[in-house]
């Protein structure tokens, strides 16, 4: 009887099923006959499995890449997720930016930002702020009395607090809520298209570039340094580029030092809150880390009589240790953990050699049950907020 060539059957180990006649007939359609009815070949089967081998270890290989890929993938977005959760684009708190600018600073420089009334701001230390603990002072900010309710009691908040807090003057006269274009000098015009629509990151390169060898450039350092210090940090949008409340006091730099800061900072913080609380706007504008620093020093020196008080400006009475832990106090306090999902991180990594080929088919099930069970294992970890100190 004819043997017929075409039905061969290899049972493989590939999750306990047949190999498909299509890799049989992949290997064996290289063997050529001219007489396909009376044909008889002996088949090295050691071959024919080296191939399977072959073909397995590079599926398995392609598999385990595409579900490391999507491992690393889910892996990148927790960690982003995370991150969202205290690092958000709904409001801006640029520490680490101002405090390295005044860092790198020339002295110059530096005596002209204190001639302006802000040198309380270089004791600000590079912090990554908790996102969620300002929103939690956003919430709890009572519109219209001004007050921010806690559980230490509530505070009025104030312009004079405001410049306790950062070190910047809170009497004399506001600014004007904006500026009017065409009652503008032809110089302060040209200077007014200049700066609109600056970026916070252009008005940083032009700050830092500038020379101040005589009184001309002086003046146009305060007034970018002016435009900056309110987009990066006083009257910070999380729009990035130059607001028209920005531009106002660059047209008022005649006795701009005794102008009311802590009260500028406060009316556009309470306008950022007011338009959060009413679902105007997810974004929170406004300096809310005055509003953490004025509630962090008033809840420590409550029961302190003012002889005993730490000095002003009070940023200058916490170091950036202090700030961490009291931040990560709150959270433990008032804030709650992430989901149990967001808590689990994919780590493994795999190596597939032909030897251990069989073993990997043979234990793929057990070693799948094995890292759901480590998974499970991996969620019940408590988790916990760590500001970062870099």
């Amino acid at each position: 009887m004819p043997r017929p060539t075409h039905a061969l059957s290899i049972r493989t180990v590939t999750y306990g099923r047949l190999f498909h006649f299509f890799h049989f007939f992949h290997f064996s359609r290289h063997f050529k006959t001219t007489k396909p009815s009376h044909f008889r070949a002996k088949i090295n089967f050691q071959n024919i499995e080296i191939e399977v081998r072959k073909l397995h270890r590079n599926t398995i290989n392609l598999s385990v890449k595409k579900n490391l890929k999507k491992k690393q993938t889910k892996n990148t977005q927790l960690s982003e997720k995370m991150a969202a959760r205290n690092q958000t684009k709904d409001l801006k708190c640029a520490t680490h930016l101002l405090n390295d600018k005044f860092r790198n600073m020339t002295e110059e420089k530096k005596a002209i930002v204190r001639d302006l009334g802000f040198g309380g701001l270089m004791h600000i230390p590079p912090l990554r702020v908790d996102h969620q603990l300002l929103r939690e002072l956003a919430k709890n900010f009572k519109i219209g009395e001004n007050k921010l309710r806690t559980g230490y009691g509530s505070f009025h908040i104030t312009p004079k607090k405001i410049g306790d807090a950062l070190g910047i003057n809170a009497t004399g006269d506001l600014f004007p809520e904006k500026v009017d274009y065409k009652k503008l000098s032809e110089s302060d015009k040209i200077i007014y298209r200049r700066f609109q629509g600056k970026t916070l990151k252009s008005l940083t390169d032009d700050m830092m570039e500038i020379g101040v060898g005589n009184e001309e450039e002086r003046l146009m350092f305060k007034r970018i340094f002016i435009l900056y210090i309110q987009m990066a940090f006083l009257l910070p949008t999380t729009i990035n580029k130059i607001s028209p409340v920005h531009l106002v006091p660059i047209f008022e730099m005649e006795g701009i030092e005794d102008r009311n800061w802590g009260g500028h900072v406060l009316t556009f913080m309470i306008r950022g809150i007011t338009d959060y609380q009413e679902k105007k706007k997810k974004a929170i504008n406004g300096c809310l880390f005055a509003l953490m620093i004025i509630y962090f020093h008033l809840s420590k020196n409550k029961r302190n009589n003012r002889g005993e008080r730490p000095p002003k400006p009070w940023i200058a009475n916490w170091t950036k240790e202090q700030l961490v832990k009291r931040m990560n106090e709150e959270r433990e306090e008032t804030l709650d953990s992430p989901p149990e999902e967001d808590q689990y991180f994919y780590g493994e990594t795999y190596e597939i050699s032909s030897d251990e080929l069989d073993e990997l088919l043979g234990e793929n099930v057990q070693k799948s049950a094995a890292e759901g069970d480590n998974q499970a294992d991996l969620r019940s970890t408590e988790g916990r907020y760590v500001s970062s100190e870099t």
